[in-house]
């Protein structure tokens, strides 16, 4: 991904990678404001780092997974502890459980642990790639696109799920607008999509979650989300919000596209409502700068991710093509 530095000048960046002995990856929770670069040499460390959101987006915390079990192996340690403790990191993403079994396999088989994981992160960013290609070809000039949460390069190694086809048909030279909603409580929109879209000089402006509908009611072409696990049946789950957006998608005629590897596929889990939804602080609703905004004795819930049924998904843009949800077997590796 493009990224303007401290001292002014752009560069390409990655969100994770492995750099002397070290797991380095953007701190996401410093962004838009600051670009911060964090290291670890304790897989431990790059598990929290997963759980507290350091980095995020299924993909990304999949290579990140990749590179905890790297330095796992790298270090000697017991790898069913290890793949146990990192599996428990976030329970909704599914590459966190696929990156880690690949890993965990790898290294059972001999195979050197930076070579594997820098292979996974390498493969995750080539899936993207394609994905970009495959859904660019969706997006003609003048569209007004719409997206939610971060699908982005942030959330992917680099490239992007959701934002790939933007990336791709930017570089096309295709002008093309984007609405990306704020994604509330921790605002992933505002302050990565957002700050990506900016970076890449691509026409976007941020709207409030609930702005979405009327935007649509207004002339939306098209809406690509990213996803954290799609079950067998085409039930997705991704930022909570993203199934409002869809069945107002649904009201308004608007395709609706949900872009993502397949291993973001979870074929042993058969429909949407065996998808565990993970359930974050209540502080992240009621406090803003860790100061308390709400009422005292007021409660908060906060999901952090709602399922989507297939029924309302027109295609998953993936590394081997775009498929109905009634075409998802074909997907299977």
């Amino acid at each position: 991904m493009k990224a303007r530095m401290k001292d002014g000048s752009t560069g390409d960046i990655k969100a994770v990678w492995f750099e002397n002995g070290k797991v380095r990856m953007i701190d996401q929770r410093k962004l838009p404001l600051d670009l911060v670069i964090v290291e670890f040499d304790d897989y431990r460390d790059v598990a929290e780092a997963i759980k507290n959101m350091t980095t995020r987006g299924a993909p990304c915390i999949g290579a990140s997974a990749a590179y905890a079990m790297c330095l796992a192996g790298l270090g000697g340690k017991d790898l069913d502890e290890a793949a146990a403790f990192i599996k428990a990191a976030r329970p909704t993403a599914y590459d966190l459980f696929y990156a880690t079994d690949w890993m965990y396999s790898r290294l059972k088989n001999g195979d050197d642990p930076v070579k594997a994981a820098d292979e996974y992160a390498d493969m995750t960013v080539a899936k993207c790639r394609a994905i970009g290609e495959y859904g660019g070809a969706l997006i003609k000039d003048g569209m007004r696109l719409m997206t939610h949460c971060n699908a982005g390069a942030l959330a992917t190694v680099d490239v992007g799920t959701a934002l790939a086809p933007m990336r791709n048909a930017h570089d096309a030279g295709r002008k093309f607008f984007v609405y990306a909603s704020e994604t509330r409580p921790r605002l992933q929109g505002m302050q990565l999509t957002a700050w990506e879209l900016n970076q890449e000089g691509i026409d976007h402006a941020i709207i409030p979650d609930g702005a979405s509908a009327y935007y649509m009611s207004q002339g939306v072409d098209m809406i690509i989300v990213g996803a954290d696990r799609i079950a067998a049946n085409g039930d997705f789950a991704n930022k909570i919000g993203t199934f409002d957006k869809a069945i107002c998608a649904k009201r308004f005629g608007i395709p609706f596209y949900v872009a993502a590897p397949v291993s973001t596929f979870d074929f042993s889990t058969e429909t949407g409502k065996d998808i565990v939804i993970e359930q974050r602080s209540e502080t992240e609703v009621t406090e803003v700068n860790g100061m308390r905004i709400a009422p005292i004795g007021s409660k908060a819930l906060n999901p952090a991710f709602d399922v989507t049924p297939a029924e309302l998904v027109t295609g998953f843009i993936t590394e081997k093509g775009i498929f109905k949800p009634s075409e998802i077997s074909e997907m299977r590796e």
